[in-house]
């Protein structure tokens, strides 16, 4: 693969984003200011074809020729893909004796507490191909029992005859002494050549043994899947006349390069929704707004998250269908409601709506494709919220007659009209929705009712008056792309890496020197990375923060550290800091309660050219009919009728225009819909802003 830069600053930058319905292409002209997009059906398959034909397609679109590409973004669901189709590498683990089975006995917790008949998610490495070996590590650091060299030579011959294609390296206590695992990682490249080894130690340094063991073993399952997409990607763009650095959203909103994304193909599992919420965050900024909760709806699922004063949540233990993983992320919460989610009546004759989608192939019904199973876009193109003749511009066609008819099935079940259940399904994936932004703001301290709701995603305007409603949030925000804003996020973030050190520090004068060691050591590893990048000087950034709880607690909270020295001032500000945390998340601090740092992280942060918006600093003077395109007839249920709704065209609303609902504004990528009783206002940077008209 090819060598990590940055590009020039003055060459065409593109973004792609490849989910489960769409591939979205993003084309910034630097030169011009200019933002052009481009949308793909995915190919589930090999997403690479749909990146491929959509990169050559919308270059050719908008007269641009791929020599010109100068940088090229990729947001990817491939490990995700893997993760929940369980087409994984097949992979063993090497462990301290008498720790083999951490990943079965996991925390011994119940997700749902009263049910009887959850199933545990699978382990991804089996029973039979987890081997232990004679080494201990104490908890703090000093070496109980020395590695076995003979006893680690044995276990990799016989994974070798058990023709695994992946390792993890999990030992007791390595964050604090990684050199057993250094060492078994050796023997197991040179007796199986060609072998992915991922060590715990180099993945998640940090402690709690099975949420460490199991982020290791993810990351290892996923790496021959990983490698071998990229593999095939970066020649084929070599094929097409793409040679620009190409580098992949990591699910801390930043990007990698492709030779750090095949060793840590777990950093990339939120890959897509982080660069959203990056895309959001900055068009947020720029329009005023930097509290927002955004809404990610796309064609299988719906990803919320907060940005509450300019700074997206990270959180640095979340589970991923399925798999605790111990590494920072965006605060991403996803629920199984988009476009394709497909409506159904359950076994007590409840009407439900998702998890399973129908994805881009056979996708919706309307699509054609030779899905009979009602979806969220059949319901929406049958109440024709959304156009039940072509989306994307006319060049997909919709087949409303095959939604109505799918949709009427249901309704026989229910005992319902095909109207009412087709508002139905609306309503309960609406529901779906606002529980999943409750997740990440009412049950964490926010009130909803304080932030703007982004929406984006090719589905997420066309939900976003609803939901604001049902959340009594006063305002949405709609930006100029929705359907594309993934991939454009690609062109608005920079470079991004994490490092951690996992150790028990007193938070007091006392552990000054300890602090100052783990923070130097975590500097040195930023500078090694920034020159492995080729990061100029002026472009280098860093910023700290500590895992911090009370003696005795079992669970830490993440707070952002000081800059300068690490003195009795950076100790006080710390805990300072914490109490503030803690008073929000539990309602009360301790102030005459020990604290411990249980770990010292470190984010460096290299500036790169990124996509500039540029507003509008003159309001229009035509009016807003220039905008109208036609009427629709859509079905609503205050009304329990059709009621006839304007028609806009999105690319002919300007700065300073106004709508009133109910109305539908129509643009290649998503469809806006307002409900009676909501206004819309252009600004400056051609957003939306949608609010209540009184």
């Amino acid at each position: 693969m090819m060598a990590a830069n940055q590009g020039r600053e003055n060459g065409i930058r593109v973004g792609v984003d490849t989910g489960g319905t769409f591939t979205d292409i993003s084309i910034y002209n630097p030169q011009t200011g200019k933002i052009s997009v481009w949308k793909v059906s995915s190919v589930t398959d090999n997403p690479s074809e749909a990146i491929i034909s959509g990169v050559q397609g919308g270059l050719e679109t908008f007269g641009y020729a791929t020599i010109d590409v100068d940088y090229l973004g990729h947001g990817t669901t491939v490990a995700t893909n893997a993760l929940i189709t369980g087409n994984h590498a097949r992979t063993g683990m090497v462990t301290t004796a008498g720790f083999r089975d951490v990943l079965e006995i996991r925390r011994q917790t119940r997700a749902d507490l009263y049910d009887l008949q959850q199933e545990k998610t699978p382990v991804l490495a089996l029973r039979d191909l987890r081997h232990e070996v004679q080494e201990r590590v104490n908890f703090d650091g000093s070496v109980h029992i020395p590695l076995n060299i003979e006893d680690v030579r044995r276990v990799a011959r016989i994974l070798r005859d058990q023709k695994v294609e992946a390792v993890a390296v999990c030992f007791l206590f390595s964050h604090l002494y990684p050199e057993h695992e250094e060492a078994v990682k050796s023997i197991l490249e040179e007796e199986i050549p060609g072998i992915f080894v991922s060590s715990s130690s180099e993945v998640v340094p940090v402690y709690r043994e099975y949420e460490r063991f199991s982020t290791t073993v993810v990351n290892a399952a996923l790496g021959p899947i990983m490698q071998s997409y990229l593999n095939k990607l970066w020649p084929r763009l070599q094929n097409i006349g793409v040679n620009a650095p190409v580098h992949l959203t990591q699910s801390n909103g930043g990007v990698i390069s492709l030779q750090d994304a095949a060793a840590f193909p777990v950093r990339t599992v939120l890959s897509g929704p982080a660069a959203g919420v990056v895309g959001a965050l900055q068009i947020g900024l720029a329009a005023g707004f930097p509290n927002m909760i955004t809404f990610d709806m796309g064609g299988t699922s719906s990803d919320v998250a907060l940005i509450d004063n300019g700074e997206p949540q990270l959180a640095t233990d979340i589970v991923a269908h399925g798999h605790p993983l111990k590494i920072p992320m965006l605060d991403i919460h996803a629920v199984g409601a988009g476009g394709g989610s497909i409506a159904y009546v359950d076994s007590g004759g409840h009407l439900k709506v998702g998890p399973h989608s129908a994805g881009a192939v056979p996708g919706p019904v309307c699509y054609g494709q030779g899905n009979v199973q009602p979806t969220v876009t059949d319901a929406n193109v049958v109440l024709q919220v959304q156009n039940p003749t072509h989306l994307l511009g006319g060049r997909l066609a919709i087949d409303q007659a095959k939604a109505r008819e799918a949709i009427a099935g249901l309704a026989a079940t229910l005992g319902l009209g095909v109207m009412e259940t087709a508002q139905g399904i609306i309503s309960v994936a609406t529901a779906n929705m606002a529980k999943a932004i409750r997740v990440i703001s009412v049950e964490r301290g926010y009130d909803p009712r304080d932030y703007v709701l982004m929406a984006f995603g090719g589905a997420g305007p066309v939900h976003a008056a609803r939901l604001a409603r049902e959340l009594e949030v006063p305002r949405v925000l709609i930006p100029r792309n929705p359907g594309i804003l993934c991939s454009m996020g690609l062109l608005m973030t920079d470079l991004k890496a994490h490092f951690t050190t996992g150790r028990m520090i007193e938070l007091s004068p006392a552990g000054i020197p300890d602090l100052i060691r783990d923070i130097s050591s975590l500097d040195q590893q930023a500078t090694d990375w920034f020159e492995r990048e080729g990061i100029a000087l002026s472009d280098r950034a860093v910023s700290r923060s500590l895992d911090v709880r009370y003696l005795g607690q079992a669970f830490e909270l993440t707070v952002e550290a000081p800059a300068g020295v690490v003195d009795e001032a950076f100790v006080g500000e710390v805990r300072r800091r914490f109490e503030v945390v803690h008073q929000q998340m539990y309602g009360f601090v301790s102030p005459e309660e020990p604290i411990r740092v249980v770990a010292v992280r470190l984010e460096a942060i290299g500036a790169v050219p990124r996509a500039a918006l540029v507003p509008d600093m003159t309001e229009t003077d035509s009016p807003v009919e220039d905008a109208i395109i036609g009427e629709r007839a859509v079905w609503l249920p205050e009304t329990g009728s059709f009621t006839p709704c304007t028609i806009y065209e999105r690319d002919k609303l300007l700065y300073g225009h106004c709508i009133a609902g109910p109305a539908i504004i129509e643009q290649m990528d998503s469809t806006t819909f307002l409900l009676p009783g909501q206004i819309a206002r252009v600004d400056g940077y051609l957003n939306l802003l949608i609010e209540e008209s009184v």
